[in-house]
C-alpha cells in the first residue's frame, strides 16, 4: 500500500466544550422546560412563535406552496424507502421452538410506543432524510411518531420538508431545532409526551445531546460528519470516481473522502479530474476544503490489500468501480451502505432508491449497520413449559443456585420439583 494523498477525519466529532455547553443546555431545558425551550430557541435561531408546532392548515399550506413535480418526486422516493422497509419487516419473524420435552421458547418483535425523529435543516435543507427515520418507523407499527425539523431563517420553515415528514407518517409536526428539540422530544416538554427512541442525523450538539440522553430513551445511533470511499481498479472512470467522491464532500468541510485504487496511474488521474471538477463546482467552497483537509488516497497492492484498507477505514458509503464487484462485495465486511458498481451512486440512496442514509461514521460500520426498520423493534424472548419440564429443569437450576450461593433463587426452583412430582 502507498499513500498518495493523506488526510485527517477519522474521529467522532466530540469535544470537550461541546459536552460541557450540551449538559449545560440540557440540565436548564429539563429544570424550566418551555421556557428554556423558547430561550434557546430565541437566541440560537431568531425563532419564538406562539406556538412551535404547525397546524393541520399550516401543513396543507405548505404542500399546497410545492410544485406538483416536487410532491410527485418525494411521492416516488417515499415509495421506494417504503417498500424496502416492508420488504426488511417480513424479515422479522417471530420464533417458538421446543429446546427439549415440555420446554418450548420464543420471540416475538414488539414495536416501541413513541418514536421522536429529528430532521436536519443546516447548510442544507435535506428533507429526504424525513422518510428515512419516520417510514421505517411506522412500518415497523411504531403508535406515535412525532418529528421536529429547525427554522428556516427568514421563512419559517422549508415546505418540501413539511411535505416530507406529513407524507411519511408523522402525527405532529414541530419546527424546532437543536438541543432544545431533542430535549423536548426525550423529556416530554409542554404538551409532548417523552418518546422511547430518538432518531435522526444532526449537527455535532444534535449527536452529543443523543449521546448523553442514550438510557433516558434509546437512539438511532450517533452520526459524525459524513464519508464515502470508492475502491476503484483501472477499469474505472476516473472522471464518474472524481464526481463521487466530490458528491459526498460538498456535505461539510469535515466529510470524509477516501480512494483506494490499484495503480499509480489511475490515482493521478483521479488526483487531475477532482482539481478539475473542483474549479467549476457550485459548492466548492465547501467540498474544497473537505477535499484539501480530509482527502485521502491510497495504492492497494492488490484485491487483498484494498478490502483491508476499506474494512480499516469502514467507511459509511462504500463505492465500487471494479471489474469483479461481486468478489469485492463477498469479502468486505465493514461499512454503512454498499453501492455495487458504477451505475449506482451515494446520491441514489440519500435521496431515492429505498435504502437508509443514515448511517454510521467514523468507523462505526465495524460493529453496526444503519437506521433500518429493526431498529424500532424490540426482540422479546418468552418460555413455557409443563409440569414435568418445569421438575426436570427445576433440579438442575436448583443445584447450579445452591452452587452461587443463591439460595433465595434455589427456593424458587425446589418448591416447583416438590410441587410437580
Amino acid at each position: 500500500m502507498r499513500i498518495v494523498k493523506q488526510g485527517g477525519h477519522r474521529l467522532f466529532e466530540r469535544d470537550l466544550e461541546t459536552t460541557r455547553v450540551v449538559t449545560e443546555m440540557l440540565l436548564a431545558l429539563e429544570k424550566n422546560g418551555m421556557d428554556a425551550v423558547r430561550t434557546y430557541s430565541e437566541r440560537f435561531d431568531g425563532w419564538n412563535p406562539a406556538s412551535f408546532e404547525l397546524t393541520a392548515y399550516e401543513i396543507r399550506a405548505a404542500i399546497d406552496s410545492l410544485e406538483p413535480q416536487a410532491v410527485a418526486d418525494t411521492a416516488w422516493c417515499q415509495a421506494n424507502v417504503r417498500a424496502f422497509a416492508r420488504a426488511q419487516m417480513a424479515t422479522m419473524l417471530p420464533l417458538e421452538v421446543e429446546i427439549r420435552p415440555g420446554v418450548v421458547l420464543g420471540h416475538r418483535h414488539i414495536p416501541v410506543n413513541r418514536v421522536g425523529s429529528y430532521i436536519p435543516g443546516g447548510r442544507y435543507p435535506m428533507f429526504g432524510s424525513a422518510q428515512m427515520s419516520i417510514i421505517p418507523a411506522r412500518v415497523a407499527g411504531v403508535k406515535s411518531i412525532i418529528a421536529c425539523t429547525p427554522p428556516v431563517k427568514g421563512r419559517g420553515f422549508f415546505p418540501a420538508t413539511i411535505n416530507a415528514i406529513h407524507s411519511a407518517g408523522a402525527e405532529r409536526i414541530l419546527v424546532l431545532g437543536g438541543v432544545p428539540a431533542i430535549a423536548l422530544m426525550a423529556f416530554g416538554l409542554g404538551d409532548v409526551d417523552a418518546v422511547d427512541l430518538l432518531c435522526g442525523a444532526g449537527n455535532k450538539y444534535v449527536a452529543e445531546a443523543k449521546r448523553q440522553l442514550f438510557g433516558r430513551c434509546g437512539i438511532d445511533l450517533l452520526a459524525g460528519p459524513t464519508e464515502i470511499l470508492v475502491i476503484a481498479d483501472d477499469s474505472a472512470d476516473p472522471a464518474l470516481v472524481a464526481c463521487d467522491l466530490l458528491g459526498q464532500a460538498e456535505h461539510d468541510p469535515a466529510s470524509g473522502v477516501c480512494l483506494i485504487c490499484m495503480s499509480e496511474g489511475f490515482a493521478s488521474a483521479a488526483l487531475a479530474e477532482v482539481q478539475r471538477q473542483l474549479a467549476v463546482l457550485p459548492t466548492r467552497d465547501v467540498a474544497s476544503l473537505s477535499w484539501r483537509d480530509n482527502g485521502i488516497v491510497m495504492i492497494a497492492a492488490d484485491a487483498a490489500e484494498a478490502v483491508r484498507l476499506s474494512d480499516d477505514y469502514a467507511p459509511e458509503h462504500l463505492e465500487l468501480h471494479v471489474r469483479e464487484a461481486s468478489s469485492f462485495a463477498a469479502n468486505l465486511t465493514c461499512y454503512g451502505s454498499l453501492f455495487i458498481g458504477e451505475e449506482t451512486t451515494v446520491a441514489y440512496g440519500d435521496k431515492a432508491i429505498g435504502t437508509n442514509h443514515i448511517l454510521p461514521t467514523s468507523r462505526a460500520a465495524r460493529y453496526t449497520g444503519g437506521l433500518w426498520v429493526g431498529k424500532f423493534l424490540k426482540t422479546c424472548t418468552w418460555q413455557r413449559m409443563t409440569p414435568q419440564a418445569s421438575r426436570e429443569v427445576g433440579e438442575v437450576t436448583e443445584r447450579q443456585c445452591v452452587r452461587e450461593n443463591m439460595l433465595a433463587h434455589a427456593i424458587t426452583a425446589k418448591v416447583r420439583v416438590q410441587r410437580y412430582k
